[in-house]
């Protein structure tokens, strides 16, 4: 049967596009929602949700069950988007998996402020629909490795081996500081949310969840003046913004962290586009200094190990004076 296509959004308005990835099969439509629109309180979304969500198939409501496949649309006031990085390396890829490495600057998902310019929009227009789909998140701006699943069973079978710990992750860092020990353990319990930045995590002993990563010093600096290190970073545990608040419990923030940086106002003012320049300057770095650059996981076809690599790139090359 001959489905009609959906209509153009109106001028002024823009359609952000959703499929229902695997994992998520039997959520909430607005706790879905709430996993790709961070910055939007699930209240806020609610309402979105029922003023503005477009889908050829049912009428969907915020209690609305998710299924994988179901797509839907969202149609919200166009607004001037950010440039994002349109380059999208491919560093592995068969029946199974699709395997990237996304450059610093570019999200994943589309969210209110970015719709074209995320990893997921470029996959499609690239590949086509269903090509593939990520399997985890990265912060728009750390860059590194992004693994998506080519078929239904592959992303199910990733979905599952991401929230176990499964997946072995490794991370590059440039912190400031020189930390005094050539390893050591942060373990401190995340808890989400904090008074100034909803999106944001903090160390809660009481609220938090159970929490931990490993660091080991790879190279000591000195910049400016001011001490630096290169560090290895193994998360043991996968919680949002694991490596960038463990950093700043132990005295060494990331360079370039607006949100758990040197001062808690940065992220807001550069949200609203005022950040000022002695700000910038301070931050060092126009992005937060983190690289995925090694991940080992069962293949979700053989069941066999497979590993992937990514080099530190240029732009934290650079500031250690290579």
């Amino acid at each position: 049967m001959h489905r009609e296509q959906p209509e153009e959004a109106p001028e002024g308005y823009v359609d952000i596009r959703y499929v229902v990835e695997p994992n998520y099969a039997g959520w909430r439509l607005d706790e879905y929602l709430a996993q790709k629109i961070r910055r939007m309180s699930l209240e806020r979304l609610q309402g979105v949700i029922l003023r503005g969500v477009l889908c050829d198939e049912r009428r969907l409501k915020p209690s609305t069950p998710v299924y994988p496949g179901l797509s839907f649309r969202l149609r919200r006031r166009a607004s001037e988007e950010p440039p994002t990085p349109t380059e999208l390396p491919v560093v592995f890829q068969d029946d199974w998996l699709l395997v990237l490495d996304k450059p610093a600057g570019l999200p994943i998902h589309p969210s209110a402020r970015y719709q074209k310019g995320t990893l997921v929009t470029l996959l499609r227009e690239r590949f086509g629909e269903r090509f593939a789909e990520p399997a985890h998140r990265l912060d728009r701006e750390t860059s590194g490795l992004v693994v998506c699943g080519r078929t239904t069973e592959s992303c199910r079978v990733l979905g599952r081996l991401f929230v176990s710990r499964d997946v072995h992750k490794e991370y590059l860092a440039l912190c400031e500081g020189h930390p005094p020990e050539d390893t050591f353990t942060v373990e401190a319990p995340i808890a989400e949310g904090t008074e100034l930045i909803r999106i944001a995590v903090r160390i809660d002993p009481v609220a938090g969840k159970e929490s931990r990563t490993r660091f080991q010093v790879l190279r000591r600096f000195t910049r400016d003046g001011a001490p630096f290190a290169l560090l290895r970073c193994f998360p043991e545990t996968g919680r949002q913004h694991q490596i960038r608040i463990h950093l700043h419990h132990a005295g060494f923030p990331l360079v370039g962290d607006k949100m758990y940086g040197p001062d808690p106002g940065y992220f807001d003012r550069f949200s609203k586009r005022c950040l000022e320049p002695e700000a910038w300057e301070r931050l060092r770095l126009p992005r937060h200094a983190l690289h995925a650059a090694r991940i080992a996981f069962p293949h979700p076809g053989s069941g066999e190990e497979v590993v992937f690599e990514s080099p530190l790139p240029a732009d934290l090359v650079d500031f250690m004076g290579r």
